[in-house]
């Protein structure tokens, strides 16, 4: 695969690199002690898997729907903090470095995530 030419959804390995990443950054997030315990307290994890594989693959664009809600509206009321936030973030690229993507495809989510910080904290 060329990453200069390939899409974010190809470099992060599609859905099923996605899935893997994911399951990654939950088990991350569940051993993090700035977020832990709002993932140890989740309803639904497995849902909440589900909707960040398809928010993902959704977003850097892969072929599979979001069928979740909005991300202020997923987030609304959970009085985020910029600490969590970025807690959340350094899982999520650890969990890109574990599964071996490659710095520039690690700094492209980075700028994703800073992008969509504004839908997440303090809503």
């Amino acid at each position: 695969m060329n990453t200069a030419t390939a899409s974010l959804y190809e470099r992060l390995g599609r859905f099923d690199g996605i899935t893997r990443i994911v399951s990654d950054v939950m088990e991350a997030h569940l051993s993090n002690p700035a977020i832990q315990s709002r993932f140890e307290n989740s309803k639904d994890l497995d849902h909440a898997k589900k909707m960040a594989v398809e928010f993902f693959c959704a977003g850097c664009g892969g072929p599979e729907p979001y069928t979740g809600r909005d991300l202020m509206m997923a987030h609304k009321g959970m009085n985020i903090s910029e600490q969590e936030y970025i807690a959340a973030m350094d899982d999520i690229l650890g969990a890109l470095e574990k599964n071996r993507i490659d710095q520039g495809t690690r700094n492209e989510v980075t700028a994703v995530l800073y992008s969509l910080k504004g839908q997440v904290i303090r809503v």
